[in-house]
C-alpha cells in the first residue's frame, strides 16, 4: 500500500514542527532565540528544538538530520520500525512523491519496550 493511499486514512491536522538544516546549532540557536524571542526546548550538538507560540521549529545539522516536516502522531507508537530519540520522543519517517521527508511523531512514552538501537 502506498504512503500516500495510508495518509488519506489518517487525519493528521497538527504540525508539530519543521525541521531546517544550519551549519552551526548553538549559533543558530542564539540567533533564533534573540530575534524571536522563542524558548529552547531541547539542544545537543546535532539538532536544537525551539518553541514558538504556535509551533515548533528544529535545527538540524546538515550532516546528520534531513530537512522535514512532522505531524503529531500519538498511535506511532504502535507502528513497526520506529525511532526513539535522545529526547524521549518516538517517530517514523516517510518520503513524500518528491523526497520530502515526513515524521510521524510523539512524546508518549508507550514505546519503551521497543528496540533503542536507532536512536537519532
Amino acid at each position: 500500500m502506498s504512503f500516500i493511499i495510508k495518509m488519506n486514512k489518517k487525519r493528521f491536522d497538527i504540525v508539530d514542527h519543521i525541521a531546517i538544516q544550519v551549519s552551526d546549532i548553538g549559533t543558530s540557536l542564539k540567533w533564533y532565540k534573540r530575534r524571536y524571542k522563542c524558548a529552547v526546548i531541547y539542544a545537543d550538538s546535532t539538532w536544537g528544538l525551539i518553541q514558538f507560540n504556535n509551533i515548533k521549529l528544529a535545527l538540524v545539522s546538515n550532516d546528520e538530520h534531513p530537512p522535514h516536516i512532522a505531524f503529531l502522531d500519538n498511535k506511532i507508537h504502535l507502528s513497526k520500525d520506529t525511532t526513539k530519540h535522545r529526547d524521549g520522543s518516538i517517530s517514523k519517517y516517510y518520503k513524500d512523491l518528491n523526497n520530502n521527508y515526513i515524521e510521524h511523531v510523539s512524546y508518549d512514552s508507550k514505546d519503551d519496550d521497543k528496540d533503542d538501537n536507532n536512536r537519532m
